[in-house]
């Protein structure tokens, strides 16, 4: 895949054809400064459903082993984001949301990518994953990364939905 080996330290550029539209799209770590952009882009990426705050986002980004990666183009417009946490060779991705307009242009899958790719440079084994049974877009997204099914949380979310658990094995990832 294009993606894992256009990944390098400081980042990731998708190239045109892969972004479907985007140009010069960049994966870069997100920082505490920027909690006001990722309430935002959460906020929009999860209207009508479970929206997590600066708080609630500041509360993560204080953890130990949690990772931030924020999708931007190069007017500096971000479009998408997603956190993960790693303790020692296993991590689990906590959320990732794209702003709507912004969807199904390969940002998504950049973020993945580009997680994956930082992750297996650190020697993390497995990424896990919770998705929602019922959310058909996300749940290709992860199959074309090459997630496995690997569990099921029932009732899990708050409208009654099961999770998934999916699971990616990050030693086949070329970082």
């Amino acid at each position: 895949m294009r993606l894992r080996r256009a990944c390098r330290k400081g980042g990731c550029v998708l190239s045109p054809s892969d972004a479907r539209g985007l140009s010069d799209l960049r994966i870069v770590a997100g920082e505490p400064a920027l909690l006001p952009v990722l309430a935002a882009l959460h906020a929009a990426a999860f209207a009508g459903g479970e929206i997590w705050d600066e708080a609630a986002l500041a509360a993560l980004l204080g953890m130990d082993g949690v990772e931030t990666l924020l999708a931007v183009t190069e007017e500096r417009r971000a479009l998408g984001f997603l956190m993960a946490r790693a303790v020692y060779d296993e991590a689990e991705l906590l959320t990732l949301g794209v702003e709507p307009e912004a969807r199904r242009r390969g940002v998504a899958r950049a973020l993945v990518a580009g997680l994956a790719a930082r992750l297996a440079a650190r020697g993390v084994r497995r990424l896990f994953l919770e998705v929602a049974s019922r959310n058909d877009a996300a749940r290709r997204l992860y199959e074309a990364a090459g997630f496995q099914p690997c569990g099921m949380r029932r009732r899990y979310y708050a409208d009654g939905d099961d999770a998934l658990v999916l699971a990616l094995d990050l030693r086949m990832v070329r970082s």
